[in-house]
């Protein structure tokens, strides 16, 4: 890759690029409607800010950093709920860059940490956190209200 690959905040603007990218982090198209009311609700939310990665003017990755309070960390605590980097654009250190970006954002606005949970199934996602200095502390345990 010759261009230098540039990080802006993604804005009301990118919905229809940010919800494509999502659906295939996700390999399935996503309810249209529950997208666009979770993305404008997050949008507005100042703990929440999504991140492009852009090469020559096309958008080619994404990430999110949620910074909440946490009681039982008696701090902030960002956390990445979404990266995605374009195929084709993988293994070209873009998910290095977003996560430089994402992390000295997350520093700047006082977080102590930052967190990422990943399906267990993306054994190559987890290798790239470890590399990116995450480690394994937690289990996360999910309940799917929909069969309730």
């Amino acid at each position: 890759m010759q261009a230098p690959v540039i990080i802006r905040r993604a804005s009301l603007a990118d919905r229809e690029v940010i919800y494509q990218m999502i659906c295939s982090l996700e390999n399935m198209i996503l309810d249209r409607l529950g997208f666009d009311a979770a993305f404008n609700r997050n949008m507005a939310s100042p703990n929440i800010t999504y991140f492009l990665a852009e090469h020559e003017g096309k958008p080619i990755g994404m990430v999110s950093c949620h910074i909440q309070p946490l009681l039982h960390h008696a701090a902030l605590v960002s956390e990445i709920q979404e990266m995605y980097v374009e195929l084709e654009y993988r293994s070209q250190k873009v998910g290095n860059v977003l996560m430089e970006h994402v992390t000295a954002f997350a520093k700047k606005e006082g977080a102590i940490q930052m967190e990422v949970t990943s399906r267990a199934t993306r054994e190559q996602a987890h290798r790239f956190y470890q590399r990116e200095g995450f480690e394994k502390s937690h289990v996360k345990l999910v309940r799917y209200f929909k069969n309730e």
